[in-house]
């Protein structure tokens, strides 16, 4: 029975009345305050988890786990490093890669690309290429077939069946100086993996077209290693490095390409304490409103405790008023985070389109789209934080109204 009434009267004071109308307004901020930070929190961290899965996926799908190069000079005599390589327990795959800077011409336009050379089957077992292909085919990656990129293609007005130019810096000594090099390729195939960089920079070539266009006979690069687990990378690149010596160097994806992953998670750690602050603050009003609802209900409590309230009633009573502002407002941020997050592409397209301003520039964040993955334990975590702010700014106005005298209150 008690339990009951005092729910009945949490809710009472949950609506106050008109006369009571600043403390509903405190109480409503506070609510707002909590939703708004839980869903902008589950947002920000969606993306960036997003953000680090999709550079995880393009960069190791195109690059490989772990790089094998030669210190300062490329790798020649590669094979028999490449089957012993292949022997190591955990490597799932090793190719012979060659990457080499050029500039492609077609009609009159220049562009500095990045060579990546590899054999058609080893071309094959990259998915994020086979998967991706919007326009002609893998099946004539050879001789002077080329497959480049959606946004190279698009920049030099290309498509299946162009002829362009390659010039190499390497160039041919005559008697009038050192001439550039130049071999004209057809482009056989058009790709789009979704990465800015790789869509506008990157032309695949045969290896043996490229190693004869820069004049690299059995030279190559680097190796490429995939892993059975990207997780053992690092145990991995040791043991490789073990295997083959200190004639060359071995790096995992890790180390390749840090600086981007780091800073993505360095953003990630500040935005959430940064973003922590708005839910605490929020927290901070419960307790304003509800010492507030307090100093303004003593007569109340006075009366209830006269007539044989415990202590403990009234504590409970103001402290269902401050928990179900937390648990309503971390709920109604949980559905609009969780909301945003899961169509937060749409709703890009949709903003975008209405103010007619580029709101995620690809060139800035490497990617076409604006990722969002939604970890059920980080929710679970901002869920769990959110409530515990909110129940902890509740005891102090709680303790205060339990500890009233209704003596010294209803002599006033």
């Amino acid at each position: 029975m008690f339990l009951f009434f005092e729910r009945l009267l949490a809710y009472r004071y949950l609506r106050s009345p008109r006369q009571e109308g600043f403390i509903s307004v405190i109480a409503g901020f506070s609510f707002i305050g909590i939703a708004l930070g839980v869903a902008i929190l589950i947002i920000v961290m969606s993306v960036m988890n997003g953000f680090r899965q999709e550079l995880l996926t393009r960069i190791i799908g195109m690059r490989g786990h772990i790089l094998v190069q030669g210190i300062q000079a490329p790798i020649t005599n590669y094979h028999p490093v490449i089957d012993l390589v292949r022997k190591v327990p955990g490597v799932e795959g090793a190719f012979p890669v060659l990457e080499r800077q050029a500039i492609m011409t077609f009609s009159g336009q220049a562009r500095g690309v990045s060579i990546h050379a590899m054999d058609l089957s080893e071309l094959r077992k990259r998915s994020i290429i086979t998967e991706n292909i919007k326009a002609g085919t893998l099946d004539d990656f050879q001789g002077e077939g080329l497959l480049i990129g959606s946004r190279l293609a698009e920049f030099m007005h290309l498509k299946v069946g162009d002829r362009i130019a390659m010039i190499t810096p390497e160039g041919n000594v005559t008697a009038f100086g050192t001439v550039p090099r130049q071999k004209s390729f057809i482009i056989k195939g058009v790709f789009q993996v979704g990465m800015h960089d790789y869509d506008k920079n990157v032309v695949f070539m045969p290896l043996v077209t490229a190693q004869n266009l820069f004049k690299l006979p059995d030279q190559i690069s680097h190796i490429e290693i995939f892993s059975t687990h990207i997780e053992l990378a690092p145990q991995l690149a040791y043991v490789v490095q073990q295997t083959l010596g200190n004639h060359v160097q071995v790096l995992d994806w890790q180390h390749g390409d840090s600086q981007i992953f780091h800073a993505v998670q360095i953003e990630r750690n500040v935005m959430f304490l940064i973003l922590t602050l708005i839910i605490l603050i929020a927290s901070f009003n419960i307790i304003s409103s509800l010492i507030m609802l307090v100093k303004d209900k003593t007569r109340d409590i006075a009366i209830l405790r006269t007539m044989g309230a415990s202590r403990g009633s009234m504590m409970r009573i103001f402290f269902l008023i401050g928990a179900t502002i937390g648990a309503v407002g971390t709920l109604i941020g949980v559905i609009l985070g969780l909301s945003f997050s899961l169509n937060i592409e749409s709703i890009r397209q949709f903003l975008q389109n209405l103010s007619g301003t580029e709101l995620f520039s690809e060139e800035i964040y490497f990617l076409t789209h604006l990722p969002a993955k939604v970890d059920g334990g980080e929710v679970c975590t901002v869920v769990g934080m959110s409530l515990l702010l909110s129940f902890l700014a509740t005891l102090y106005p709680a303790w205060r109204a339990a500890r009233l005298d209704p003596v010294e209150a209803l002599r006033f």
